[in-house]
């Protein structure tokens, strides 16, 4: 049985075996005291967290060996608790298997750790098992989360996947969760574009969930990196998968969300980075879909609507990344000058009109009407017919665009 958090029910850990490893607090070996943490603590425990704030991780694992020094802060059933864990890890074994399957740890600290991810504070992972070639301090400068529903829509997985290769091509890295619907999308249209991308997962690296994304994990391995604060063969759990997106959130610039429900998991990755000061953004879906209510509720909060790859960059990126200006079609009538466009709109949408109609509609004189009706007619949009005057078939669509002449 997993120790339960502070506080919890009642827990037997059985006989409790000793550490079976000894470190030194002051041989300076707190990496391997770390990735023996991994083991012990859960992700985001922010007690443990304070432990290795104030004493070290070395401190801590030498005092998991005893019975009298438990630190402050945690309950004598809660210490047997991760005491029964820390008797049965083996950190130099962990270490080892992870150097097989082409995965490292990597260390608070150390150069290719991402500094942003200390902005969790105690929370923050003891340290992170990193499978791929890239360095992720360098990769998540730079980088996005996309982050959805799994049971997502056809739109949601069209628009995750479009979001990833539009943020790929600019040459910002996609970061998400490996998981079905928009995460695996998002991932997807990343690689598609020959793109960077990133797969934060709630167990080993080196076990591949869910099991039916192992080949596209593998590929994100190859072509990218996939992270996590589990050691080897860890397995996945609820809790674990909801504080996993805290570090989705801490260590990108920005998250998107491609439709979540109220209850989504998602919605914990946008409140975590508008609470690290992060940039939250939300893709619109249509009202009706409940699939779309957490993010059109995120929408009516603090987030920021975006609809395309460029407006996202906009947002995180630097000074000079703007999105094109979004406007309709540029149509003929557009270009006129303003005094042609006037007397063009004086023109009755069916049937003729005389010279002298056209100047009283147009608010001119007969002269200045006429001029300009010449200069319609070189143009294609007004046509002359005895004395009155009328509007091009051709012209119709142009000068009435939302649905023709009454």
């Amino acid at each position: 049985m997993t120790p339960g958090p502070v506080g919890g029910g009642p827990f037997d850990p059985g006989p409790v075996n000793p550490v079976p490893f000894a470190l030194d607090p002051d041989s300076g070996d707190e990496r391997l005291a770390r990735v023996a943490l991994t083991r012990i603590l859960e992700p985001g425990d922010e007690v443990g967290g304070r432990w290795l704030r104030k004493i070290g991780a070395a401190e801590v694992v030498r005092r998991l060996g005893t019975e009298d020094e438990r630190p402050a802060g945690v309950t004598q059933m809660r210490w047997e608790g991760l005491r029964a864990r820390a008797g049965k890890a083996r950190p130099e074994r962990d270490l080892a298997v992870a150097r097989d399957a082409g995965v490292r740890f990597v260390c608070p600290g150390e150069a290719e750790w991402p500094a942003q991810l200390d902005d969790l504070g105690d929370a923050r992972p003891i340290g992170l098992w990193v499978r791929g070639r890239p360095s992720l301090r360098i990769w998540a400068l730079r980088s996005v989360a996309v982050v959805g529903a799994r049971a997502c829509t056809e739109y949601g997985a069209h628009m995750a996947a479009s979001l990833g290769a539009g943020l790929a091509e600019r040459g910002w890295v996609v970061v998400s969760g490996g998981a079905y619907g928009v995460d695996g999308a998002a991932h997807r249209g990343a690689l598609g574009a020959g793109g960077a991308t990133v797969a934060v997962l709630a167990c080993g690296v080196d076990r591949p969930y869910p099991r039916g994304h192992a080949e596209l994990i593998r590929r994100i391995a190859e072509q990218g990196l996939v992270v996590g604060e589990l050691p080897p063969g860890d397995h996945p759990t609820p809790s674990r998968f909801i504080l996993r997106n805290r570090v989705i959130a801490a260590l990108t610039r920005g998250s998107v969300v491609v439709e979540a429900a109220y209850r989504s998991g998602a919605l914990v990755t946008a409140r975590c980075a508008q609470e690290l000061g992060r940039f939250t953004m939300g893709v619109p879906g249509p009202a009706t879909s409940g699939l779309s209510a957490g993010v059109h509720e995120l929408l009516r909060g603090d987030g920021v609507l975006v609809t395309d790859a460029a407006e996202v960059v906009e947002l995180v990126g630097g000074m000079g990344e703007l999105a094109p200006e979004r406007r309709g079609p540029v149509v003929p009538r557009d270009l006129l000058a303003p005094d042609a466009a006037r007397v063009l709109a004086a023109l009755p949408g069916r049937g003729s009109a005389s010279a002298r109609e056209i100047a009283l509609g147009a608010g001119t004189v007969v002269d200045e009407a006429v001029g300009r009706l010449y200069e319609l007619r070189s143009l294609g949009f007004v046509e002359r017919h005895g004395d009155g005057w009328q509007l091009t078939r051709q012209a119709i669509v142009s000068v009435f665009p939302e649905g023709g002449a009454s």
